[in-house]
């Protein structure tokens, strides 16, 4: 792989994708295939400035396909991320149908393939955070986004196990909170940061989800929060290094408390803490998930080593450089 090389992005409009083609471009990677639905306007600002061969609509991708016989990368980030989307055909279409073609089309070409997985596909966390293919077939998901991206995970392994064609390399990404700039449009779906910088901005406090278990405090859920520039660092080593493939979880291994979240964001933008305890809503509280945590040793032992950045780290500059200024990644 060198900065001549020809590189497909789905889901180029979104938050990660648009993340990874700006650091790529910074890289020297300007041989870029962009692919997404470009029509929303408050997704222009992702992708506006990207250097890029083309832009695709998702919708041609058929057509793009047929014609397209020198890639040598494929980093699918495209998905209908939205949990509260209750129709799993929805999901089904965008996140294993589409999904599939992407993969055939590598299989084919005998194309790498990075492709968005989920942490939503452990569902409860009942059995565990652990990547292992062991446990996919027994994951239960708790909406239909989770479903959609377990069913296509099953569908992948069976692709290996059948001994069927595959990408020479490929790897599933079990992303877990992820939060960071370009995800300004994501509205309901943006990071807890992102609206908390714009609660205390405009309020002075910050709103959090009481607890409605009794083994946790009000603020006391915690999540595996990860910076997306570790999130494209990890993407980069995988397709400069080309280790097992497999599914992987993209976290930092260490859960932190919403509580401490809400610290954090308080501290970077330098105003007096203010906290206030609502309600979970009750179209996600018998779906809400109170513990995830990465498990990392399957990427730890590929050999990535590099070093995630803390919570208030990530916070922090996500504030003082992208939040405040109101820039992009």
């Amino acid at each position: 792989m060198n900065q001549t090389s020809k590189i497909v992005i789905t889901g180029a409009a979104g938050f990660i994708a648009s993340c990874m083609a700006s650091h790529l471009n910074r890289l020297g990677y300007h041989q870029l295939y962009l692919v997404d639905d470009f029509s929303r306007e408050d997704k222009r600002a992702n992708h506006e400035h990207l250097h890029c061969i083309a832009r695709i609509d998702r919708a041609m991708i058929d057509d793009f396909f047929m014609t397209q016989h020198d890639i040598e990368l494929v980093i699918h980030l495209g998905a209908r991320t939205d949990t509260t989307e209750m129709d799993y055909q929805i999901h089904e279409a965008l996140n294993v149908v589409f999904s599939q073609k992407v993969w055939t089309y590598c299989a084919e070409h005998q194309i790498p393939m990075i492709y968005a997985s989920s942490a939503a596909t452990y569902g409860d966390g009942s059995l565990g955070y652990n990547d292992s293919h062991e446990i996919v077939d027994q994951l239960q998901p708790l909406n239909p986004y989770g479903v959609s991206k377990n069913e296509f995970d099953k569908w992948v392994l069976q692709q290996v196990s059948s001994n069927a064609a595959c990408p020479p390399h490929w790897y599933g990404l079990k992303f877990f909170n992820v939060y960071g700039p370009n995800e300004y449009h994501k509205r309901r779906m943006a990071s807890v940061i992102f609206h908390a910088f714009h609660q205390i901005q405009s309020t002075g406090n910050m709103k959090l989800f009481r607890s409605h278990r009794d083994d946790y405090s009000d603020g006391g859920q915690m999540r595996d929060f990860i910076y997306v520039h570790d999130v494209i660092d990890i993407i980069e080593w995988l397709f400069t290094h080309l280790p097992e493939s497999g599914l992987y979880n993209v976290g930092t291994g260490k859960a932190a408390s919403f509580l401490a979240l809400a610290q954090a964001v308080f501290s970077s933008m330098k105003v007096t803490e203010h906290i206030e305890f609502i309600d979970t809503p009750q179209d996600i509280r018998d779906k809400y998930q109170y513990f995830t945590e990465a498990d990392m040793h399957k990427l730890r032992t590929a050999g990535y080593t590099k070093k995630f950045r803390s919570l208030e780290e990530g916070v922090s500059d996500y504030i003082g450089n992208y939040l405040i200024p109101h820039t992009i990644f």
